[in-house]
């Protein structure tokens, strides 16, 4: 998944929205692909909290702008905030006149912005908010398109029907280490033999190098392919051009962009819970675009599902952006 960084040059003020985030990729990812969405050129404004600030939750900070490194908003006149911190410093940037949309549950008091786009997950509700089964994303056909062009060629040496395993790594709430790799791993190696199916894996920034050497070790003999994270990222690529997609359960952005696609999508029970990510993959499963792996290479009738450009479409006309 890319990231982005701050253009030299600022766009124009009618079209520019500042990204104010904590510097996470998973946030940068779904304001970009927001704004992708509906028209709009984002630049990035990364929130880093000064000093002893990093400690206390950012819905405490009495003054959020004095809490934080000086930010560089620009011109413009509309602001994307996201998560906790980044809403924080939104609701006193609106403060000041400026048009803020959060994305995710801010915490906070949701009438202190103008919009809030959250996921049904979050269980929020008010006159301000608008709800998507998925998380945002930039993951659209046409860059879908684009992907396959460029990566078909490249994996036309592994065999069909092909399943792209997309890795994500231990957080707060589920543990993906080595034991979990090796269980892992060795289901989509008897899957490999069972099924003849060829296997493309990759990893995730929050991936442990030992949960990829392991997974590596068992995949290489079979002719699986795992990327070494050097030269082009294949994630876009893969979601592209598999015929079927694994994906850990540890990202609810991960499994929003690989449902995005057309290809029928598998998830990994990890260790740990959520709640949150419990009721998400609820909704999708009854929805019938995700099932649970279960070591075997399933296929069943799946079309694209993603609530992005509605989203988007919707903030255009609440907010008279045209």
């Amino acid at each position: 998944m890319s990231t982005h960084d701050a253009p030299s040059v600022l766009p124009p003020a009618d079209r520019a929205v500042a990204v104010v985030a904590e510097d996470l990729a998973g946030m940068r990812s779904q304001a970009f692909g927001l704004a992708a969405r509906a028209g709009l050129e984002p630049f990035f404004c990364p929130v880093r909290a000064r000093g002893l600030w990093g400690r206390v939750p950012a819905a405490w900070w009495p003054a959020p702008l004095r809490a934080v490194d000086p930010l560089d908003a620009g011109a413009a006149g509309l602001v994307f905030s996201v998560g906790g911190t980044g809403g924080a410093v939104g609701a006193a940037l609106r403060a000041r006149a400026r048009r803020v949309v959060q994305i995710q549950n801010p915490r906070m008091r949701l009438d202190r912005f103008d919009l809030v786009i959250a996921n049904r997950h979050d269980e929020i509700s008010g006159s301000n908010v608008l709800l998507s089964r998925t998380a945002l994303h930039g993951v659209s056909p046409e860059r879908l398109a684009a992907a396959r062009a460029v990566w078909l060629p490249r994996l036309a040496h592994l065999p069909r029907p092909l399943v792209a395993v997309l890795l994500g790594g231990s957080n707060g709430r589920f543990r993906l280490d080595e034991a979990v790799a090796a269980r892992l791993a060795g289901q989509l190696a008897d899957m490999m033999r069972r099924d003849g199916v060829g296997v493309a894996v990759t990893p995730s920034r929050r991936t442990g190098e030992g949960v990829c050497r392991i997974v590596r070790e068992a995949l290489a003999p079979l002719g699986g392919w795992v990327w070494d994270m050097q030269g082009d990222n294949p994630y876009l690529g893969l979601l592209a051009c598999a015929d079927a997609v694994v994906v850990t359960q540890d990202s609810v952005s991960m499994v929003s962009e690989a449902v995005a696609g057309t290809a029928p999508v598998m998830v990994v029970d990890l260790p740990g819970r959520s709640r949150r990510i419990g009721l998400f993959l609820r909704e999708l499963a009854v929805a019938g675009r995700i099932r649970r792996f279960s070591g075997r290479m399933e296929a069943w009738p799946v079309g694209p599902l993603d609530d992005t450009i509605e989203v988007a479409e919707t903030m255009r006309r609440r907010l008279g952006l045209g």
